[in-house]
């Protein structure tokens, strides 16, 4: 009996041996799955419509994961989906990325494609998808509402300034329908339309199907240019605009929108640093110019409110333009309470589109800088924190109106088309004191905090780090040649690291 029973348990452990030897094999082959490997199996899963496995890949997956994508399905009957991934693109040891193509067919509608990409990194030693809502949809910041509808539209076509079609699929897609929402045409007729509405946020059409071709309005956009922010933006470490304006005219060239609900034109935020683009041409108007003497401390006490440098860099005795270039918090805070005061920034504001009415074809959000309520308050407008907001499609009107001279509202659509969407277009603005902005902006490249983004030749631009609520914004606005443009990354942390390598990327890709 006692040898059976030794038998028994040699068996028991064998079995418990093999099956920990297996277990442990499985997790060493899990463990050592790669990026390339997790992102196919996530396609795969995703393509037969396997919500449980595509969780499964997911590192921390939100509660109603399964449930965002049926409402898309749900909502825009959606018969099949095609996913077109491109091959995956680490950088450094722990992230990449696979940019993808899907193509939903909608019921009786025809087919709806975009692109879009999925994040993976590691997450407990193992490659992991990092799925975020715009993963599902670019842009997408909550849990979307989508329904598919009729509405009445103009019947009108919009192509390029070359009169070339657009991508009317693509990151382009909300500005074409905003843009003919806008119309009042004595033409209308009736098409579907794909509606999404972010979280609480308004409804807005991202997808126009149908209709006859109609009157053909030709947009400002450049296809070439188009396609270099769309390429950028893919590039961005998160959610990503970039928009360029042509300083001699105004014209929209590009407009590339990873942020979603059109948030390069309607999204505002504080600019950060590149404000002081305003500040300095405020002080210049005061008689200040590029040599003028300034100090830059690592921190300095004005108006009882304390203001430091990053890093706490110092430069101690310098110019208006060294301060500029590398972007000394101390002297423009200080110089905007000591110096200029309130009614002077705001003016110089005002000069730079802050509060003007921006009538670019479609809906657009106004920049302010509201009067300051305290001198604390005055020395943070100064370096673009505080109360002071603005789009990216403003702050790429800022950097035309230094390359020109002039400021001027940007627009998508010729002035009379503005003007039959219910806009007008104002008179072209002068901006005191440009020449010396462009020095300056130009040492920003050359020698200050952009020096080492590898921006083209004859690039100038300020890059600027924003703190909100919503995270620390990246920017970097500038101009090269006639094209002016803003950079902007939400949360993407700091400017000279994130935004101004992301504008060189999309000024090379121009080129």
């Amino acid at each position: 009996m006692r040898s059976r029973g030794l038998a028994v348990l040699a068996a028991v452990l064998a079995v418990v041996l093999v099956g920990g030897l297996a277990a442990g094999w499985a997790l060493r082959r899990a463990r050592s799955k790669s990026a390339e490997e997790v992102a196919a199996s996530y396609f795969q899963a995703w393509s037969r419509g396997d919500l449980e496995e595509m969780r499964e890949l997911v590192a921390d997956p939100p509660a109603d994961f399964a449930a965002q994508h049926r409402a898309l399905s749900r909502g825009l009957q959606v018969g099949t989906v095609r996913l077109e991934p491109r091959p995956v693109v680490r950088s450094g040891d722990d992230a990449a990325r696979a940019d993808f193509t899907v193509t939903r067919s909608l019921a009786g509608h025809g087919e709806w494609s975009f692109a879009s990409v999925l994040r993976l990194g590691r997450a407990g030693g193992r490659w992991r998808v990092l799925w975020t809502p715009a993963t599902l949809y670019p842009g997408l910041k909550g849990s979307g509402r989508w329904t598919l509808g009729q509405v009445r539209t103009p019947a009108v076509r919009l192509v390029a300034r070359d009169g070339k079609a657009l991508d009317e699929d693509g990151l382009l897609a909300p500005y074409l329908a905003g843009i003919v929402d806008r119309l009042d045409a004595d033409s209308e007729q009736v098409r579907w339309a794909v509606v999404l509405r972010d979280g609480g946020g308004p409804p807005q059409r991202v997808k126009l199907f149908g209709g006859t071709k109609g009157r053909t309005i030709r947009t400002t956009l450049d296809r070439r240019l188009q396609a270099a922010a769309e390429t950028a933006v893919g590039s961005a470490p998160g959610q990503a605009a970039i928009v360029a304006v042509r300083p001699s005219s105004g014209e929209v060239l590009a407009v590339a929108d990873g942020l979603g609900a059109r948030g390069a034109f309607t999204g505002l935020y504080p600019p950060g640093s590149t404000f002081k683009v305003v500040t300095a041409g405020a002080l210049i108007a005061d008689g200040a110019g590029a040599g003028t003497g300034a100090d830059c401390p690592a921190s300095v006490v004005t108006a009882q409110r304390t203001i430091r440098n990053d890093e706490d860099h110092a430069l101690g005795r310098t110019t208006l333009r060294g301060a500029f270039a590398a972007s000394c918090n101390t002297t423009f805070a200080r110089l905007a309470v000591e110096r200029l005061g309130a009614a002077k920034l705001l003016a110089g504001a005002r000069r730079f589109g802050f509060g003007a009415t921006l009538t670019p074809g479609l809906d657009a959000a106004d920049g302010s800088v509201p009067s300051p309520e305290s001198g604390a308050e005055l020395a943070e407008d100064g370096i673009g924190q505080g109360r002071v907001q603005a789009s990216p499609l403003l702050m790429a009107s800022v950097a035309a109106a230094v390359a020109d001279g002039s400021w001027r509202s940007p627009r998508l659509v010729p002035e009379k088309v503005v003007r039959e969407g219910g806009g007008r277009t104002p008179d072209p603005s002068p901006v005191p004191g440009a020449p010396a902005l462009r020095t300056m902006m130009r040492a920003v490249v050359t020698e200050g905090t952009a020096a080492g983004a590898g921006l083209p030749d004859g690039t100038a631009g300020k890059t600027g780090t924003a703190e909100s609520a919503g995270g620390t914004h990246a920017w970097f606005i500038g101009y090269r040649h006639d094209v002016a443009f803003a950079v902007f990354v939400h949360a993407g942390g700091s400017g000279p690291k994130v935004a101004a390598p992301l504008a060189a990327r999309f000024l090379k890709a121009a080129d």
